[in-house]
């Protein structure tokens, strides 16, 4: 009887966000997937197709370049945060004055929304009258149209989102840093080991669980990447910067073919999904 009540109450505190879940997250994620089946524009009365969609993307070259456009990011965005943040991460974990200051100035990004920060990075790369380009020509340096070119304009893209992403990578980093122990480098310097070889034999393998979690959340987040793409280029020009999330807003909301995009979606999911046990099985095996 007293276990009953104890469920009870634990259904009365959990209940709003239980339903919550259930009706925002559960219900429509379960309800793409249906889509996904289907030929619907909205309009007219959803049309069971099977796996037409899913066979066509495939045939799709458009998908393709939407998902190759995808992995040039994440080759460039993921080594660069990754690094950037832990090389930051070490210089602000040392003793060094107004570090608490730097961290904050490193940490502001993260909280800005992307909406600010793709307009701001606009500006600053603007072929015309950018501050970027104006600072190249004071070198003699003269800038290419960043966002308008197709050559640099993904480049742009990994720029920003280096930019903006960095600080929470460092927040990482820095976790894990002050959970090594100090004894540990002080056994380095009694052995004679440089900082170079502190730094590979101490400070590495005590952050591999860290640049683990850093690398799964990172390569999850450079899958979705959209905010900044749809802002600063639209997936232009052309089709240089079209990734997979950008894809499927076009296909849901320009074109309307909702069942389409659905698929597309779920074909994320599972490529996301794949990924990630490629990674926890690799981390397991290294163990």
């Amino acid at each position: 009887m007293k276990k009953q009540k104890n469920w009870l109450w634990v259904l009365l505190f959990l209940g709003p966000s239980l339903l919550g879940f259930l009706v925002f997250i559960a219900f429509p994620i379960l309800y793409s997937l249906v889509i996904s089946f289907t030929d619907w524009n909205l309009l007219n009365p959803m049309k069971f197709i099977g796996i037409d969609n899913y066979a066509s993307l495939l045939r799709d070259k458009n998908f393709w370049a939407a998902l190759r456009n995808t992995g040039t990011f994440i080759i460039g965005y993921l080594p660069s945060v990754m690094i950037l943040g832990l090389a930051i991460a070490i210089l602000l974990n040392s003793k060094i004055k107004l570090k608490t200051f730097f961290r904050g100035i490193y940490f502001l990004p993260v909280v800005t929304s992307w909406v600010a920060v793709s307009l701001v990075w606009k500006w600053l790369l603007n072929g015309q009258y950018g501050l970027l380009n104006y600072f190249l020509s004071l070198i003699g340096v003269h800038g290419p149209s960043w966002l308008t070119d197709p050559r640099t304009a993904m480049f742009a893209i990994i720029i920003t989102s280096v930019w903006k992403d960095i600080g929470f990578i460092m927040v990482l980093y820095l976790g894990g840093l002050q959970a090594i122990s100090p004894s540990l480098y002080e056994a380095a310097e009694i052995d004679g080991a440089s900082q170079w070889r502190q730094f590979w034999h101490v400070t590495l393998p005590g952050l591999r669980p860290t640049t683990f979690f850093v690398l799964m959340i990172s390569l999850i987040n450079s899958f979705q990447v959209f905010d900044q793409v749809n802002i600063m280029t639209g997936g232009g020009p052309g089709n240089a910067t079209t990734v997979m999330v950008q894809n499927i807003y076009n296909s849901a909301f320009n074109f309307f073919e909702m069942g389409r995009a659905s698929a597309m979606s779920w074909l994320l999911f599972l490529i996301i999904f794949a990924v990630s046990l490629v990674q926890m099985f690799g981390e397991r095996r290294h163990k």
